[in-house]
């Protein structure tokens, strides 16, 4: 059975893919912060101005905090997002899992066509987050009917082909983040999750792009997102590369927990954050791909996010020039407030930063083609 996505289900399926996710990092060990990259510099050592940012896209995962639903089927929460920021977004995320099987059968959910053409018509290019589980999600992960090994057994091969020609028949281009986030353990389709095997992740991954490929669905952007795994818990991210022919952007998703009360782990700067797992995707992994991050946000107080903010945007013209695409995580995920919004100084750290001419605007509402490749 097909299903539309609504926006009735969207709320439990944003606590279906996001609070298992909370859970198993608020349980994570905290770890001892990693040194800043550059060590300590001299006092007498002259800086130069970084350089102007490079042509990147941005946008955001709105929540629905702001109009009380969320995008894309309420888009003047997107009206209320750029009041804050002072400009229009050129990428705008939006998710939904293979199936709601809250009912029997599961109904499966069709390509996303009114969405794409909400978006689309905005001047955004879709970023669409896809993830091969069922809601609703049981918190211990356990759903056997939606292993890694049950998508490359070809399970779900019928379905996916339906979704690719959809994707195919709608005709334009978008980014597809599918299964981010594999090396944790805090989603089904993780490696370390519900009774997925080391290797099944590639497998699962190239299978899907191949049946996207063989239905001539060549508008779809793949984007590999794995989480910057900063107490290197979960093995090198290599093991999970499904290699160039298969990937067009690299992707990582990352966040400043900052001790918020409900979790642990200590303050890291942006730069402490992503550092490691950027120098090991841009320089042996993929150096000849893209990056993007479609996830990323700090919490703390107002103060010290700002602060967080201000050095984000000076760190990405400086050090993370491969990065041409970035997503801020706009959402209060269990208490935690991460949207900038949070605080006027906040708001005015991100509006500051967002406001430089390489960060484009919504004007991709003819864009052809496929793949997406870097703004120029």
């Amino acid at each position: 059975m097909q299903n539309r996505l609504s926006k009735n289900r969207w709320g439990a399926i944003v606590s279906a893919l996001a609070i298992a996710a909370l859970l198993a990092i608020f349980a994570a060990p905290a770890g001892a912060a990693t040194p800043a990259h550059g060590g300590h510099q001299g006092k007498h050592k002259h800086h130069r101005k970084p350089p102007p940012q490079r042509p990147t896209y941005w946008g955001a995962w709105i929540g629905p905090q702001l109009t009380g639903e969320q995008p894309p089927w309420d888009m003047s929460s997107v009206s209320r997002f750029e009041e804050l920021t002072g400009k229009g977004m050129s990428l705008l995320e939006f998710a939904a899992p293979f199936a709601d099987c809250s009912q029997s059968p599961c109904a499966f959910y069709h390509f996303p066509t009114y969405e794409m053409n909400v978006i689309r018509n905005y001047g955004a290019i879709p970023f669409f987050s896809w993830a091969s589980q069922s809601i609703p999600a049981p918190l211990d992960l356990h759903q056997p009917a939606f292993q890694l090994a049950d998508i490359t057994a070809g399970t779900y091969d019928s379905y996916i082909r339906r979704f690719a020609e959809g994707a195919r028949a709608w005709g334009h281009p978008f980014f597809l983040r599918f299964n981010w986030e594999m090396n944790g353990d805090w989603f089904p389709w993780g490696e370390f999750a519900n009774g997925n095997t080391p290797g099944s992740y590639v497998a699962a991954y190239r299978h899907v792009h191949d049946i996207f490929t063989s239905v001539g669905a060549t508008n779809a952007t793949w984007a590999w997102c794995p989480y910057a795994d900063v107490q290197h818990r979960f093995g090198p991210l290599a093991r999970y590369y499904p290699g160039d022919a298969y990937v067009d952007w690299t992707c990582l998703d990352g966040f400043n927990w900052a001790k918020n009360g409900v979790n642990s782990q200590p303050w890291r700067s942006f730069d402490q954050i992503f550092n490691g797992s950027y120098r090991t995707i841009t320089r042996k992994l993929a150096p000849r791909k893209p990056m993007l991050l479609a996830e990323f946000a700090s919490g703390g107080k107002s103060h010290r996010k700002a602060e967080w903010i201000t050095q984000m945007f000076k760190d990405l013209r400086s050090k993370y020039r491969r990065i041409r695409g970035l997503i801020w995580f706009e959402q209060i995920d269990r208490g935690v407030q991460w949207p900038i919004e949070s605080a006027p100084k906040v708001t005015e750290a991100f509006r500051n930063g967002i406001k430089a001419p390489g960060f484009r605007i919504n004007q991709f509402s003819s864009a052809l083609g496929g793949p997406v490749g870097p703004p120029s």
